[in-house]
């Protein structure tokens, strides 16, 4: 099988963009550890060549191991012995696969035996991963739990824990409780400290915990006795080898079988505060939640390359009427509308990780030195970008990775059914990604204000004001059409809700998909007139795709009325 990076030109593209030179100077601080470390860069021509040669090697480990042990994975799946989790054969192959490759700890400073690669890297990786297995992404991608250890936890946590990440101890986040899903203010599972044994003890249940057995757990747990909102919870770190925690059950789930959704009881389970109490959903699971979101975004990303790939060689193999089904016109169309939205999303899950790199490096050098003025106001931009285009991009990835596991089964008819053939758990494993890390409605309510306040538009007249080849200049100026479009829509709907509170809801998706549209499209212009030859058809493609998407969005908020708010309601709650 090919190697999944050098298969993929779209992502070796990515090492090529203007911006890796200030996010390899803000990583390596002006490689200042090439003395100390061998393997540290001497220089970026250094630093890139490293990030490749890895990428590679990760590329042949996914697409040599990782893919082949997919379907024995989803088919054998992790089981309950002895009150802990097995994992299938096939990801313990993987596990130990990628450790041997010497894969883990990838963005983790070298002082912890990390490799110190920028997040991009990481984000490469995740996507190469989902696209062999989307359930081994949940396992392996869980390491950017160490990040939000990294960059709270206390210097003794850090050169505890995060060594062990970089030596291949695998990770979890348990926030949700049967009661708690995505109003984790409601969390109640209790801390308390015990002056006896001189730590936190941890008792309760929490549910739907991904890879929840792992290594290592970062838990939200409460401590303020009698409170009941955000501001009384706390956040642990939790070594499995303490013992106090067993696994009631492995969910039994549509999809991503290999990873083990798991019910956990918490009994006196020693813990260690991380940062200050009351903290805890407030600053750090807000922080691991975007990490965790851009990580779904990688997964997505990588679900719709799978499934566009399958639903292409299919295409070429499957003959009808004495022809292979690809010379179908109706076929072609499908086809070529998915390869844009898997170029279209990745260009926005890149742009993104782009703009999160640089907000958090200058965010761990202000901890280091003051930031210049003009540093300062750099983190700052880029911290409203990253803040903004987080959920844009979950939202995103994950519909699209829905749509493109449809489709590809489309493409295989019949076939495609079965589970004769990849698409099949492709569709399975990709209905979970719209629903976790919080759900595309979510992701809705997180990027509105982004709109409405005008932060969106103004990232928009930046890419406006970008050159862009004269080839492209035709779909520039329909992405300026719908930008004056998105202008009325929103003045419109501001107006309205103020007449009547919840027209702006009732119509925030669509507000915040015209962005979408308008982002991507302009991102592909961008790289449409860098490679021409990779990007130019697929960017007129996407464009007619947009075109009638923003159209019918413009159609119905600019027909809406007031009154649309409580027929709706109405209709909704007739049956209650």
């Amino acid at each position: 099988m090919a190697n999944f990076f050098l298969d993929n030109k779209d992502i070796q593209l990515q090492f090529e963009h203007p911006l890796m030179r200030r996010i390899v100077e803000l990583r390596e601080r002006g490689f200042a550890e090439r003395e100390q470390y061998d393997f540290a860069p001497q220089d970026y021509e250094d630093a890139l060549d490293s990030y490749r040669r890895v990428m590679e090697l990760a590329g042949e480990v996914c697409a040599e191991t990782l893919a082949p042990n997919a379907e024995a994975v989803d088919h054998e799946g992790p089981r309950v012995v002895g009150d802990h989790v097995e994992y299938a054969a096939g990801t313990k192959e993987n596990l130990a696969v990628f450790h041997a490759a010497g894969l883990d700890g990838m963005t983790l400073p070298r002082r912890y035996d990390g490799l110190n690669f920028p997040l991009l890297a990481f984000i490469m990786t995740n996507e190469m991963i989902a696209r062999a297995d989307a359930g081994f992404q949940n396992i392996w991608g869980l390491q950017d739990c160490a990040e939000t250890l990294n960059e709270f936890g206390s210097e003794e946590q850090k050169q505890k824990f995060l060594p062990l990440v970089s030596a291949g101890a695998t990770c979890a986040m348990a926030l949700t409780e049967p009661d708690a899903g995505s109003d984790l203010g409601a969390v109640m599972l209790k801390a308390t400290w015990s002056e006896e044994r001189g730590t936190w003890l941890l008792n309760g249940v929490k549910r739907f915990i991904t890879n929840g057995d792992g290594d290592i757990s970062l838990v939200l747990a409460r401590t303020e006795e009698g409170t009941t909102d955000a501001r009384g919870l706390s956040m642990f770190v939790y070594d499995r080898r303490d013992g106090g925690v067993k696994v009631r059950r492995i969910e039994n789930k549509l999809g991503i079988k290999g990873s083990p959704t798991c019910e956990l009881v918490y009994t006196d389970a020693p813990a260690e505060l991380v940062g200050v109490r009351r903290m805890g959903l407030i600053k750090y699971v807000m922080s691991l939640m975007n990490a965790a979101r851009l990580g779904i975004g990688a997964q997505s990303v990588g679900t719709c390359e799978a499934a566009y790939r399958e639903a292409l060689k299919y295409a070429h193999e499957r003959r009808q009427f004495g022809r292979p089904i690809i010379e179908f016109t109706a076929v072609a169309e499908l086809l070529s509308v998915m390869k844009a939205k898997v170029q279209g999303v990745r260009a926005l899950l890149y742009e993104t990780a782009r703009f999160v790199e640089i907000y958090k490096q200058l965010e761990a050098i202000s901890k280091e030195r003051a930031l210049t003025p003009e540093e300062r106001q750099e983190m700052k931009a880029y911290m409203r970008l990253a803040d903004g285009f987080t959920p844009l991009v979950k939202l995103f990835s994950s519909e699209y990775a829905n749509q493109l596991g449809y489709d590809a089964i489309q493409i295989h008819g019949g076939s495609g059914f079965m589970k004769d053939y990849p698409c099949e758990r492709i569709y399975r494993d990709a209905r979970i990604m719209s629903i976790y890390e919080g759900t595309s409605q979510l992701q809705v309510v997180a990027a509105i204000n982004g709109v409405t306040k005008g932060s969106f538009l103004e990232r928009i007249e930046a890419y406006a004001a970008e050159n862009y080849s004269e080839a492209v200049q035709p779909v520039v100026e329909r992405l300026k059409a719908w930008t004056g479009q998105l202008r009325e829509m929103t003045a419109r709907v501001e107006e309205l809700d103020k007449e009547c509170p919840g027209f702006k809801d009732l119509h925030a998706r669509r507000l915040v998909e015209t962005v979408g549209y308008i982002v991507i499209g302009y991102l592909l212009a961008r790289e449409a007139t860098a490679f021409p030859e990779e990007y130019a058809a697929t960017t007129t493609v996407w464009c007619r795709h947009a075109e009638g998407k923003v159209a019918e969005a413009y159609s119905v908020v600019m027909r809406s009325a007031t009154d649309d708010v409580a027929l709706i309601r109405a209709i909704a709650e007739e049956q209650a």
